[in-house]
């Protein structure tokens, strides 16, 4: 089944929340934890990696915390998973980095009969998910939560 990590979730509130925050306003890690419900710890860990990947600035001091660093219509949802997954597959021969190598993944991947549909699904998959901003991930959100 193709599912996205806790971690990555995670990722994906905090993103939501912080892009729909109003300009230059902030928010801690432990405000967003227990607005949502989650684990401050880890959503401490998952909005580091934000930070180094480019996606969220943090600002320290009293009234510091988080912002979302770029225009979210310029965040796409892959880039997103990727920053936190890694390359976006459904199966290791689609991996990116197994193409280039001289290694292969499977030895059924010459004669394998699902691996050109598996290749194509994860095609448009990764275009699709290329396709949709966060800005568009916050809109919905902004609906259920009154705004």
């Amino acid at each position: 089944m193709l599912s996205l990590t806790k971690k990555t979730g995670y990722g994906l509130i905090a993103m939501t929340h912080l892009a729909g925050l109003p300009e230059n306003e902030l928010a801690s890690a432990r405000e967003i934890a227990q607005h949502f419900d989650v684990p401050v710890s880890l959503l401490m860990n998952v909005l580091k990696e934000l930070a180094a990947a480019g996606y969220v600035e943090s600002v320290r001091g009293a009234h510091g915390g988080y912002r979302v660093a770029r225009d979210p219509r310029e965040i796409s949802l892959a880039d997103l998973i990727t920053a936190m997954e890694g390359p976006i597959r459904l199966a290791e021969c689609v991996a990116e980095e197994h193409r280039s190598s001289d290694s292969q993944p499977c030895r059924l991947l010459d004669r394998c009969p699902v691996a050109d549909p598996i290749h194509q699904v994860q095609r448009r998959l990764s275009d699709f998910l290329r396709t949709v901003s966060l800005a568009e991930i916050v809109r919905p959100a902004w609906k259920t939560a009154g705004r």
